[in-house]
């Protein structure tokens, strides 16, 4: 059974000369959905204009204040429940230490930091002795070498390195 108001709605036009035969429509009117119903769209739809959007910033502490109220009830609920074993609750890792994706925190890492390149951005493993800019290969050391010490200067700022270019 097709959806309620499918069936092809008519057209009413109303001619503004009194000829006796209708105007022939345009092939944009003829190939035109706009006189197709929609099924997909709901007609009672009415937008809520009291809906308030909240910025990332709200989102966030109210999603830390959320977490934060709710290990605190399990912290109470622990408690409540906590019989004269203290030793097996030392033992158990406390909600605040679970990691969540708000508050993870690693160590820094033991790996080399990796350099790339000051003008292409590709993996830059040398380094240019006049200038201090990083390059990729030797192609980009030719362009290097042409570049003016102020041009070379602001590669450098780019990088947050304080150019000093001889």
């Amino acid at each position: 059974m097709p959806p309620k108001g499918s069936g092809k709605r008519k057209v009413n036009t109303i001619y503004s000369d009194d000829s006796p035969t209708p105007p022939v429509p345009s092939l944009a009117e003829q190939l035109s959905y706009l006189h197709n119903p929609r099924p997909f769209k709901n007609p009672n739809y009415t937008k809520n204009a009291n809906r308030r959007t909240k910025n990332l910033k709200a989102v966030l502490t109210q999603e830390r204040e959320r977490e934060k109220n709710e290990r605190e009830r399990k912290r109470q609920e622990k408690d409540a429940s906590m019989d004269v074993d203290v030793q097996q609750a030392q033992e158990d890792p406390l909600e605040e230490d679970l990691p969540t994706y708000a508050s993870i925190e690693a160590p820094p890492s033991v790996l080399p930091q990796r350099r790339y390149c000051d003008i292409t951005g590709l993996e830059g493993p040398y380094t240019d002795p006049a200038t201090g800019l990083r390059y990729h290969d030797k192609s980009i050391y030719e362009l290097i070498k042409g570049l003016s010490t102020t041009a070379a200067k602001e590669y450098l700022s780019a990088r947050g390195v304080n150019p000093i270019v001889k």
